[in-house]
């Protein structure tokens, strides 16, 4: 650039000498064009060197140009600060963490991010005292630290550089520019696929009984807390008392704490963090082909042998339970199957599913249908009356007749509080219907005060008017 500036005030000077003045003898100008024509090649190549040196100047500008726009439109759309990062304390490994600077942050906007709740696998680049960092291309650089890291530092003290690990994201980027990690979110996502692998291949498991209640018996597998129903107990071990005194039912399951029992898992819970296993059903090739006598849309009658939060247990043959799953214990809603039956209840099913050792029952299914009557009665704008009996996080449950429910969305009433203000569980109140399906068996609701009541009911009359009108 010196250069250029240098040419430009040179070639400024001698326009302004007049050449007559200083060379009177040889003509002056003419004198300038002679020496022009000598050094005519030199000057070419000279200016061929300022165009190829300005060409090479607006390029970079306008490079820079770009970098300014991009950089302001980032910064329109979201205020990024310099990350501040702490440098370990203590690393171990060739490489530690690096610095991030404005411009990482920028590009940052730009690569692929790791959802919240998934679990990625990386390469541990860095530990120290209180924290670990793990490569994970293409997304970062991870970290675990704080909480996360004390309750799985035993984990941590048998990890090593170049270790690669599995973790849970949970939060994309932290203040200091990291991805952070969790090793005991994995683990027990890791954890509850097993447990359903287990319970699909019935992997026979020997685990220690920790505890009694009345109602059985509690194990723990892998640090998850599981229940065995008294009523999953093999003839061996199940309290026979004949008056099914439960203090004594008690008594005889005491005696199986800190022993250990061949068991399977039948079902898990991962919301409710629960596991319930079996002591039956262990899968021998006699146990295995029992199912084969029954196919999907069989009748059978059967004793209740357990009853669980999310069903009941029924003992259709000798060596044969299936699960009543609670949805499929009545058309109505069912909170509690213990309000609807008890050990020992006479009932009969119907097979809806039969997978190699494993069968699924129903009673509703072999009950009429509420909701076939239901369509000759109801439609949409219909004004109805129903009780209220139940909240969820969608809104209100509300029952117009036995068996047929429909929902009253929240956004009805914009909270939950506001909607619990206006209902009342039990309470009978006027509704309006929205939607009504057979097919799906659902339908939505309004709520009608006064007003809103008075005028649905006029434009229904109406309505019947201008239909008599048009018949006749």
């Amino acid at each position: 650039m010196e250069v250029i500036y240098l040419q430009a005030l040179t070639t400024k000077i001698i326009k302004q000498i007049n050449p007559r003045k200083i060379c009177p003898l040889f003509g002056g100008f003419d004198y300038i064009t002679i020496m022009n024509k000598e050094k005519n090649e030199d000057k070419k190549k000279d200016i061929e060197k300022i165009k190829e040196t300005d060409k090479k100047t607006k390029s970079a500008v306008k490079i820079k140009n770009n970098i300014t726009n991009t950089t302001k439109d980032i910064l329109a759309n979201k205020t990024i600060n310099t990350p501040i990062i702490k440098k370990p304390t203590e690393t171990h490994g060739d490489v530690p963490p690096t610095y991030s600077t404005f411009m990482s942050a920028i590009m940052r906007k730009s690569v692929a991010r790791a959802e919240i709740g998934t679990v990625v696998e990386g390469k541990i680049i860095s530990i120290d005292k209180s924290s670990i960092y793990i490569d994970l291309p293409p997304y970062g650089t991870g970290i675990i630290y704080g909480r996360e890291f004390i309750s799985t530092r035993d984990v941590i003290k048998k990890l090593n550089i170049g270790d690669i690990i599995a973790a849970k994201v949970v939060e994309t980027e932290n203040d200091g520019g990291y991805i952070e990690l969790s090793l005991k979110e994995a683990r027990q996502a890791v954890l509850w696929e097993e447990a359903q692998e287990m319970i699909n291949k019935k992997t026979i498991l020997e685990l220690l009984i920790q505890d009694a209640n009345k109602g059985g018996l509690i194990l723990e597998w892998q640090g998850i807390q599981g229940f065995l129903p008294a009523s999953q107990l093999s003839a061996e071990n199940y309290p026979q008392i004949k008056n099914g005194d439960k203090d004594q039912i008690l008594e005889k399951l005491k005696k199986l704490i800190d022993t250990k029992l061949a068991v399977i898992i039948i079902a898990s819970n991962p919301k409710e963090n629960k596991l319930i296993f079996s002591e039956k059903n262990l899968g021998t090739k006699e146990e295995m082909d029992i199912t084969e006598n029954y196919k999907i849309g069989d009748e059978s009658s059967g004793v209740v042998t357990g009853i669980v939060d999310f069903g009941i247990f029924v003992k259709i043959a000798k060596d044969l339970e299936g699960l009543v799953h609670i949805s499929e214990l009545d058309w109505g809603l069912v909170e509690n199957p213990r309000e609807l039956y008890k050990i020992g209840d006479k009932v009969t099913v119907k097979v809806i599913g039969v997978k190699k050792d494993k069968i699924s029952l129903s009673i509703k299914a072999l009950l009429e249908n509420p909701w076939t009557g239901a369509s000759k009665k109801y439609k949409k704008g219909d004004i109805v009356k129903g009780v209220v009996i139940k909240f969820n996080q969608y809104g209100a449950l509300v029952s117009i007749e036995e068996g047929i429910s429909g929902l009253i969305h929240i956004s009805e009433f914009g909270t939950e509080k506001k909607l619990k203000e206006k209902l009342e569980l039990g309470k009978t109140y006027t509704f309006q219907i929205t939607f009504f399906g057979q097919k799906e068996q659902k339908m939505t609701l309004i709520l009608l005060d006064e007003k809103k009541e008075f005028e649905a009911k006029r434009k229904v009359e109406e309505n019947k008017e201008k239909i008599k009108n048009y018949i006749l």
